[in-house]
């Protein structure tokens, strides 16, 4: 006993001394920083990040001095030589207020110093609004502890003191079974009387088998907002999804930390579950949430659909991982997308492009690309279609990508933008925005691009005027990587141009390519003499002529250059040369 007393008497002494330390390197560090001494202020601002202090001993500290916090605050702001380490110091005291605020401990003892005297209500009352939504799994677990009824009038009182912060909690819980909780938890809400819970409450009037719980809905609806009661729960919560897609300021994450809390019920346990998500998508999230709900209110809701595809698209744009709770092996937004259908892809890409959203408009048109026909490209969302308005999006991945889709439908109608198919097409294949998208991109653009119009140009399509892109083409012959070579000249071989055919022919006799490009050239240097005829100069036709009566030439290449020679349909004269030539009699 005397060895533990001992312990005990030793871990308090050196508990002292390091709150004593603290409080010393603390005060010098405000010291030295107020009157300029930035060196040495840094030096015990170090000291203190190095010792590891209790948060909340910190915490008190600068409570206590709240001008010396308020300096504090301006170095973090203001100051180059001190930015860094004051603020590892604010993120120290905002972790023990964190912990302060959350802890469990704390909280249930504020919770039974409630039904102690009025003093003590009181307190009790303003400490557990600070904790804010981390009370309410406590609160509502002891309303609905059968050993703590006679707390049940206080905490009940107390509860909807708790303000805004408890509304996803709470709504959360009405997932639960416990009709008696559950008509307080409705109350707290209708009590809060913000418009948050609506949809939820509206959603219980429609679900539930308890006239009571009906009732209590009712009521809550009337205090907060009684027009919400002839509105159906789908709607409601729809909206409450464009708010928080929208970042409505009065729906954002508590301020004072880098991450957001989302609220689940876990029906097993009856218990309310916290998972923390990364704050810059939490808005996204729970759109999301607040669409899944809607689909749950009424499943002929499809609005709800292109909402959470573009909710999820910009989730996914903040560049982290998204949270935990989506599991292993979660689909990606393009995966839904795609699978969602053109329908719902357009109401994203209006929702995008109306908010000047690249990301999401890009996701959408991607995903059309894939799954859409030309007249599914071309749905009206009222006076309006997406995909052509994306056609002038300032983006130019979105107009790539739109421009793709449209050439990959093969349309057979014209529209207002039309024209502008090709213009992107050709922009994307000259790949002029190497400095904006990168270089790997805007290869891969350039040869999607050539790939689209190659596809146009075997369908003889006759909405997109390939020959406004034959300058961007010819170059693609000159300088591009075989693949894009080949297929620029199987668009050109359709072209009725005297300046398509010979850039055609010039690709094939340059010795620089290799065998294979100029084999698929001379054939495409034939269907383009079968289309249009002969539309090479005399000196052209002499080389190829040279090439094919050579035995020095490759025979696969000799036969490639024969055929086009002959597709070239050339005087008789012509051909009688060719055949003397080899004449051995």
């Amino acid at each position: 006993m005397r060895y533990k007393s001992s312990l005990v008497w030793a871990i308090l002494v050196c508990s002292a001394v390091s709150v004593a330390g603290l409080e010393e390197n603390w005060n010098d560090f405000l010291h030295y920083t107020a009157i300029g001494r930035f060196e040495l202020a840094k030096s015990y601002a170090e000291q203190i990040i190095e010792s590891q202090p209790d948060p909340t001993q910190l915490l008190v500290l600068s409570e206590e001095n709240q001008e010396g916090y308020r300096l504090l605050l301006k170095m973090h702001a203001d100051s180059d030589e001190l930015r860094e380490v004051s603020g590892e110091v604010l993120g120290l005291i905002e972790k023990g207020r964190y912990i302060r605020r959350t802890d469990p401990k704390i909280i249930s003892q504020e919770i039974q110093r409630l039904s102690t005297t009025i003093k003590g209500r009181i307190a009790a009352e303003q400490r557990l609004k600070n904790a804010g939504e981390y009370a309410i799994p406590q609160m509502l677990a002891a309303i609905a502890d059968p050993d703590r009824k006679n707390e049940l009038a206080y905490i009940t009182e107390a509860l909807p003191n708790i303000g805004r912060p408890a509304i996803r909690p709470l709504v959360a819980a009405l997932q639960m079974t416990d009709v008696a909780v559950k008509v307080e938890v409705i109350r707290a809400l209708g009590k809060i009387g913000y418009y948050e819970p609506l949809a939820y409450l509206k959603y219980e009037i429609e679900t539930t088998d308890s006239e009571v719980i009906r009732t209590q809905a009712s009521a809550a609806i009337e205090r907060i907002d009684n027009g919400a009661l002839k509105i159906p729960a789908a709607e409601l919560f729809f909206r409450l999804g464009e708010n928080y897609y929208n970042q409505d300021d009065s729906l954002a994450a508590a301020a004072e930390y880098d991450f957001a809390n989302v609220w689940f019920w876990d029906a097993d346990k009856q218990a309310l579950l916290r998972r923390e998500v990364n704050k810059e998508y939490f808005d996204e999230l729970m759109a999301m949430r607040a669409c899944e709900w809607t689909l749950r209110a009424d499943a002929a809701v499809g609005k709800a659909i292109g909402l959470w595809i573009a909710a999820f698209f910009r989730a996914e744009s903040v560049g982290e991982p998204m949270p935990e709770y989506f599991g292993e092996g979660h689909a990606d937004a393009k995966t839904y997308a795609t699978t969602a259908g053109p329908e719902y892809l357009h109401q994203a890409l209006e929702r995008a492009i109306n908010d000047k959203d690249a990301y999401v408009a890009l996701g959408a048109v991607e995903a059309m690309a894939v799954n859409a026909g030309e007249k599914s490209l071309l749905v009206r969302l009222g006076t309006e279609q997406p995909l052509a308005k994306a056609l002038s999006f300032a983006d130019r991945k979105v107009r790539y990508s739109a421009a793709i889709a449209f050439a990959e439908a093969n349309p057979v109608n014209g529209f207002v933008g039309s024209d502008l198919i090709a213009e992107n097409l050709a922009e994307a294949v000259r790949g002029e925005d190497i400095d904006e998208i990168g270089a790997e991109m805007a290869q891969n653009y350039a040869l999607r691009a050539v790939g689209a119009m190659y596809k146009l140009a075997v369908a003889r399509n006759k909405i997109v005027d390939l020959s406004t892109a034959l300058p961007a083409l010819i170059e693609v012959t000159q300088k591009s990587s075989s693949q894009m070579q080949v297929l620029a000249t199987g668009v050109l071989a359709h072209l009725e141009s005297p300046q398509a055919q010979r850039a055609i022919a010039a690709m094939a006799m340059d010795e620089a390519n290799d065998n294979g490009v100029r084999i698929a050239a001379f054939g495409s240097l034939a269907l383009s003499a079968k289309i249009n005829a002969n539309l090479l100069l005399t000196e052209r036709i002499e080389a190829i002529y040279k090439l094919v009566s050579s035995t020095e030439t490759d025979a696969d290449l000799r036969a490639a250059a024969a055929g086009a020679y002959g597709a070239l349909n050339l005087p008789s004269e012509q051909v009688k040369t060719l055949i003397l030539d080899q004449s051995k009699s």
